[in-house]
């Protein structure tokens, strides 16, 4: 697995701040893919794990689903969570992340939206978050998650996701504020990894994409 370590100069950071950020269209096939089950009849229930998006909210929601909403790269980003592992390595506490974040009940969604945050979480954080979101889906419930493939490079940008179509989204890049000075690849996963993190869901469902992106469909 490549680890990713890059940063940019603050300067550099601090001007692209300044400046407004276009946001970018896609098409998923992962997305649509996941649409056939959002055409339903009955409602789900969502869990959108990205930094919070309105356009979401309101396909969901009109749609006759109900939708959860975490933001679990910015609650990683609090310095409470820093820690060191037995040989004195800088990691965060992946227990007490638990403790603060996705305090669900087992077996409550239908879906849980994970988009690309395994490529941007702490390492220490992944795997223990994809255990929790296992037991929070139900049997036979879905989750999407986007990967990184190598040609992306150490400072592909990190992006919000909105869903404006059966399998379009618009891809808004997400700022840096308060603590968080800028989010960066943290390591490229290859499909042996991949599925690796997703051993104990019953079946995965790969798609490469033009933009050096794999998205995964798992299911519980």
């Amino acid at each position: 697995m490549k680890l990713f370590r890059g940063s940019s100069a603050d300067s550099d950071q601090s001007v692209a701040a300044a400046q407004p950020r276009q946001r970018l269209t896609r098409r998923s096939s992962g997305l649509g893919e996941l649409a056939k089950s959002l055409a339903a009849a009955e409602p789900l229930c969502v869990l959108d794990l990205g930094s919070t998006s309105a356009a979401n909210i309101r396909y969901l929601t009109e749609r006759g689903h109900k939708i959860y909403s975490e933001d679990l790269l910015e609650a990683s980003s609090d310095p409470a969570l820093a820690t060191t592992d037995e040989h004195g390595a800088p990691i965060l506490d992946s227990k007490v992340f638990l403790t603060d974040n996705l305090q669900f009940p087992a077996a409550q969604f239908d879906i849980a939206l994970f988009w690309n945050l395994g490529d941007y979480m702490d390492e220490s954080l992944v795997k223990p978050v994809i255990g929790r979101l296992w037991t929070m889906l139900k049997p036979g419930g879905v989750l999407l998650a986007f990967f990184h493939t190598r040609e992306a490079g150490p400072d592909a940008p990190c992006y919000r996701f909105h869903i404006v179509g059966t399998d379009t989204l618009e891809m808004q890049p997400i700022e840096a504020r308060g603590e968080r000075k800028g989010l960066h690849l943290q390591r490229v996963f290859n499909n042996r990894h991949i599925e690796n993190l997703f051993r104990d869901f019953a079946s995965i469902k790969f798609f490469l994409a033009r933009d050096n992106i794999r998205e995964v469909l798992v299911v519980r």
